[in-house]
């Protein structure tokens, strides 16, 4: 299977300080690939990179083949890559409905009105929030806004889905049955995705494979049995010996 996403060689510093060295990451077509490690290790900077928000100061990223950022270099903007994410902190804008906020990240598509109208309301149906389109992200409760927050992302049709730790303010119910609706929408569109995290069992619920990282390194990407069956080193096996 091809990979739409790939991280080659990269290395990146901020103020002195490495905080990728080295990094080879590729996510194939139709995967759902969890990127799983600690607080600080570099997680949220490999989105940034595909995002297309950071230029590595040297390696190589590339979208289906593409070159897109090189060297230091942005080939592709933000806009240009086809993607779509969900933030911890969710971006939702409060002084806009439901249906606002999906309306909203259409803007820089030209499609119809109709067009438009259709998605939002196919988006809202597959998080189960069908009809809610004039409510707003304050009348909801914590699990409808990580919907939403899904649905923005659901309704721009991408190539991939990137999302930064979105069900961490859940309690375990609501992010058990959030994880379990976005793999099983993923899955129906045949859909690729980026997860991040700090919590192995949200790794091992949401991800196809697991890619685990350590200070600003891929440590070993696999299936949850392959890395508790010959897991690369005690870093690893710490992580995945509870789930």
């Amino acid at each position: 299977m091809s990979a739409l996403i790939e991280l080659e060689d990269i290395w990146l510093c901020y103020g002195g300080h490495s905080v990728l060295s080295g990094l080879s990451l590729s996510v194939p077509e139709r995967d759902i690939l969890a990127l799983l490690g600690p607080s600080g290790c570099g997680k949220s900077s490999v989105l940034r990179l595909i995002l297309g928000l950071t230029a590595p100061d040297r390696g190589v990223v590339r979208l289906r083949g593409e070159t897109v950022s090189e060297n230091g270099r942005i080939m592709r903007l933000p806009e240009e890559r086809g993607l779509a994410v969900v933030f911890q902190d969710l971006a939702l804008w409060p002084h806009l409905t439901v249906g606002g906020n999906l309306n909203f990240v259409l803007g820089s598509k030209k499609l119809p009105s109709e067009e438009k109208d259709l998605r939002i309301t196919n988006a809202l149906r597959r998080v189960s929030l069908g009809g809610m389109e004039h409510r707003y992200p304050t009348a909801l409760s914590g699990g409808e806004r990580q919907r939403v927050a899904i649905a923005r992302a659901l309704v721009l049709d991408p190539d991939a889905i990137l999302l930064d730790e979105p069900a961490s303010n859940l309690d375990v119910v609501l992010k058990r049955d959030l994880l379990r609706m976005f793999r099983q929408i993923l899955k129906e569109r045949e859909g690729t995705a980026l997860y991040v995290t700090h919590d192995p069992r949200e790794a091992a619920s949401l991800g196809d494979r697991i890619a685990i990282m350590e200070k600003g390194q891929i440590v070993q990407v696999g299936e949850l049995c392959q890395l508790r069956a010959l897991p690369a080193n005690d870093f690893v096996r710490a992580f995945v010996e509870d789930i």
